[in-house]
Order: structure tokens, then C-alpha cells, then sequence
């Protein structure tokens, strides 16, 4: 077995430009940065993690697929480089964002935690070990804590990352003691060893137990119903490029390692959803997970009048299929999970983007305060229109595809009569419910006209504006083109 140090630096190649940037974005604003105005000190910070997450990404690119690498600790294949650079590209958007963002007091901090927040995810996407999935898991939501609770002058940004924390933390000791559990009946730490483990066992009490574990934590860090309560106040209290991180790249992310864990790993535990009472094994508990999840989020959704806990609902009501995909992918593979979670990702940042530059120019918490944005910036009610409406999954937005791959993927699993099919039938009757509690967004933005006293041009940042128009591109151009994503696996 290869335990090269230099294949192993090789292949962190991403990571390594990823911390050396944070330290670099640290090391500049200590000794140069504090001459300068908070506004020049936001902007060299940016500039220097953009340079770290374009090298990081190009890294990603020269690096490619080389298999397992340091034993089978790290895997580096087709899903693991798209993940890679997947979450990257997130956080470059993420940059763009916080550009036209509300100013932080501390910026070079700021953007240095966003890029070991994404150093994070990129090790969860190549992880292969029990251990390693969790350090790089815990680095990832340690840096999202302290982004979560980064904005001081603001209680509820302290409100969110406390209720963040106390939940992230629940979450891990609920992953920590299944992965303990796995190990001590397998006796292995690699997914592929576990898998071979198992391959001729059954279920027992001590599997069950550590399944039951490992998805309550995953439900935790995913925001699944019923585990979901940390979600809608941390999306509402933590500062908007901090939510628009872990609404989009942290979800990239986190899917990719549940995925690799769950089928490789753990798939002679599935059990079957394809016929009706045949529970099996995990897939029906990710399945339930699903449902609830779809349920709850869109029915909640519908209550919300503040902008930011409705997306925060809609998230919830997202991973309810992306869920769905995760059921899917052991038939038609991770295809179209990785396309709906790239698209999901956009979509949410450049929704995030738009209420940024609000909160810069006054206040947007209420869905009313985006009322006349048509009149007060025909750039931002453009965009956040193709945002809505591809989150909704209209048509020839990439969202559409990214619901009907998942869908239709999920519908091969025993047809319409099979659990899996009730299950899809639900989904798509809900996105019926999305639907209207999205058009009420986009009826505010672009037929209410706009509040007396609140009906000032808005000027947007050009970095803001490039990094919108961007993401209506990728929308656009990826609805028109989903080959480029399908076609990588």
C-alpha cells in the first residue's frame, strides 16, 4: 500500500494553496493592513483569498483524478475532483458576495476563516477514512461557527452561532460515537475495508445503532427535518456571505462524504426501497428523512415573512431531495445529486448576493422590503428573479434539471408503486407549494411598487454585479447545457 509523502502533498495541493492564502490574507493585514482604512483593508483581503481559491482551483484541475492516494485515507476520483472544485468555485462566489456585503470589522479574519472553511470541505470531498472525514468535517464546522457569529455590532448574529454551536456540537458526538461504533464491529477506519467488513455480515444491534447515529448527526449538519432547529436562526442572524457559504458549499460538501460513506461503504446495509414493505436497512430511515424534510420545509415556507427564514425553510425543503438523490445514487448514480447540489449552491449564493446589497443600502429582512426593486435596480430584480426561479425549478433554469434528474433517477427505483416513487410524487405535488411561496417573492421585487421613503437607486458594487451576473450565466448556461455537469460521471 502507497504511504508517499510526496503523492500525498501532490494531491493536497488545493488545501495547501487554500491555507497558505488564509496565512498570507493574516500575515498582510498584521503588517501592512492597519495602516489602511477598514473599506482597503476588506478589499486587499478579498483580492488575496480570490487569488487562493483561483490557484486552489487550478491546482484542483493540474492534480485530477489519481485514485486512492496515502493508503486509501484520501481518493481522489471523478466525484471528488468535481466536489473540489464545486466548493471552490462556491467560495469564489461567496468572495464576490461579501464585497458588496455590510462591512465587517475585521476583515482579513473574516476571509481567512472563509478559505479554511473551504479547505474543510475540500478534504471531506476526498476523504476515505473515518477519521479524516471527521477532522476535515469538524475543521469545516468550526470555521462556519465562528463566520455564523462573526458580526459583533449584532445579537443575533451571536443568537445564531450559539444555536449553531450547541447543535453542530450534539451533532458531533452523535457522529463521533456512531464512527466509533462502525469501527469497533468492522475494525476497519477506510470506507473500502468497512465495506469489505460487511460485505458478508447482516444487521446487528451495535450496526443499527451506529447507522441510527451517523444519520442523526448528518441530519444535524444538513438541516433535515426534524433536525433542522438551528437552521432557520442561523440563516437569519449570521451575516449574509456566512449564510450564503453554508446554504451552498458546506451542503456540496457534506453530500459528497455522506454519499461516499453510504454506498461504498455502508451499501450492504441499504436494504431495499424499491418495494413496499421491505424496510431494510439505511435507505429507509434517509428516506423518512426525506419526507419529513419535503413536508415541513415547504409547509413552513409558506408562514414566513421574513426573506431570510423562508430561504432558510426552502433550504430545508431542498434537502428533503437532495436526500432523494442520495436514494437514488446507488442505481443511477451521483450524477444527478452532484448536478441539483452545484445548481442548489448558485442559486442560493446569488439569492444571498442580492439581499448583501440591500442590507448595505438599509434594511432586508422582511420579504417586503425587497417591494419595488425593479424601479431601484433593474440589475438586482433581474437577477434575483432568475435565482427565485430556478430555485423553484422553472424551465430552462438549471434548478428545472436539477429536480428532473434527481426525480426521474428516483423514479426507476421500483416505479410509481414503490416507496421511492411515493416519495417522488410528493416531492414534485410540493414544488407546486415552492412555487407560491416564491412568486410572492418575486411579486414584491417586481409588481408591488416601492415603499414610501424606499424608492432610492441602488448602486451596486461592480465586483457584486460581476459575481451576479456570473451566476445567471452558470444558471443559463448549465439549464441549457446540464451534459457539461451529467456528463462527468
Amino acid at each position: 500500500m502507497n504511504y508517499s509523502y510526496a503523492l500525498l502533498a501532490r494531491g493536497l495541493l488545493p488545501e495547501i494553496s487554500l491555507i497558505v492564502g488564509a496565512l498570507l490574507v493574516l500575515a498582510y493585514d498584521l503588517i501592512r493592513g492597519r495602516q489602511h482604512t477598514l473599506a482597503e483593508r476588506r478589499t486587499a483581503a478579498l483580492c488575496i483569498g480570490a487569488t487562493a481559491l483561483i490557484a486552489a482551483i487550478f491546482d484542483s484541475v493540474a492534480v485530477g483524478a489519481l485514485g486512492p492516494i496515502y493508503g486509501h485515507n484520501f481518493i481522489l476520483d471523478q466525484l471528488a475532483l468535481a466536489t473540489r472544485t464545486g466548493v471552490l468555485g462556491l467560495a469564489l462566489l461567496t468572495l464576490g458576495v461579501t464585497a458588496g456585503a455590510k462591512l465587517l470589522r475585521h476583515p482579513a479574519e473574516y476571509v481567512a476563516i472563509i478559505l479554511f472553511a473551504t479547505a474543510g470541505f475540500t478534504l471531506m470531498a476526498a476523504a476515505h477514512h473515518l477519521l479524516v472525514a471527521f477532522v476535515a468535517l469538524e475543521l469545516a464546522s468550526l470555521s462556519l461557527y465562528v463566520l455564523a457569529g462573526f458580526d459583533k455590532d449584532q445579537r443575533a448574529s451571536a443568537e445564531a452561532a450559539l444555536k449553531y454551536f450547541l447543535f453542530g456540537g450534539m451533532a458531533t458526538a452523535f457522529l463521533l460515537f456512531g464512527f466509533s461504533l462502525i469501527y469497533g464491529v468492522t475494525g476497519e477506519l477506510e470506507f473500502s475495508r468497512i465495506a469489505q467488513s460487511l460485505a458478508h455480515g447482516h444487521m446487528t444491534p451495535l450496526l443499527a445503532l451506529a447507522l441510527v447515529m451517523v444519520l442523526v448527526a448528518f441530519g444535524f449538519k444538513a438541516a433535515a427535518a426534524p433536525f433542522h432547529l438551528w437552521a432557520p436562526d442561523a440563516y437569519e442572524g449570521a451575516p449574509t456571505p456566512s449564510t450564503a457559504l453554508i446554504a451552498s458549499a458546506s451542503k456540496l460538501a457534506g453530500f459528497t462524504l455522506f454519499l461516499r460513506l453510504l454506498w461504498p461503504g455502508l451499501s450492504s446495509l441499504a436494504g431495499d426501497v424499491a418495494t413496499a414493505g421491505n424496510s431494510g436497512g439505511w435507505l429507509i430511515l434517509v428516506a423518512l428523512l426525506a419526507g419529513a424534510s419535503l413536508l415541513l420545509g415547504n409547509l413552513a415556507a409558506l408562514a414566513q415573512s421574513n426573506l431570510r427564514r423562508l430561504l432558510a425553510y426552502s433550504a430545508i425543503a431542498h434537502t428533503g431531495a437532495m436526500l432523494l438523490g442520495v436514494i437514488a445514487a446507488g442505481s443511477a448514480g451521483v450524477g444527478p445529486l452532484f448536478y441539483y447540489l452545484a445548481t442548489y449552491g448558485i442559486a442560493t449564493i446569488g439569492a444571498f448576493g442580492v439581499i448583501a446589497v440591500l442590507e448595505q443600502q438599509g434594511r432586508c429582512q422582511k420579504i417586503s422590503d425587497v417591494a419595488g426593486l425593479y424601479q431601484r435596480s433593474p440589475l438586482l430584480a433581474g437577477c434575483l428573479t432568475v435565482f427565485i426561479l430556478s430555485l423553484a425549478g422553472i424551465p430552462p433554469l438549471a434548478g428545472f434539471f436539477g429536480k428532473f434528474a434527481v426525480f426521474a433517477a428516483a423514479l426507476q427505483i421500483g416505479g410509481v408503486a414503490g416507496p421511492a416513487g411515493w416519495l417522488t410524487l410528493l416531492a414534485i405535488a410540493l414544488s407546486a407549494v415552492a412555487l407560491y411561496y416564491y412568486l410572492i417573492v418575486l411579486k414584491q421585487a417586481l409588481v408591488v411598487a416601492p415603499a414610501t421613503g424606499n424608492s432610492a437607486r441602488i448602486r451596486v458594487p461592480l465586483t457584486t454585479a460581476l459575481t451576479l451576473l456570473i451566476a445567471v450565466s452558470l444558471l443559463l448556461g448549465l439549464g441549457f447545457f446540464p451534459s457539461l455537469v451529467l456528463g462527468l460521471f
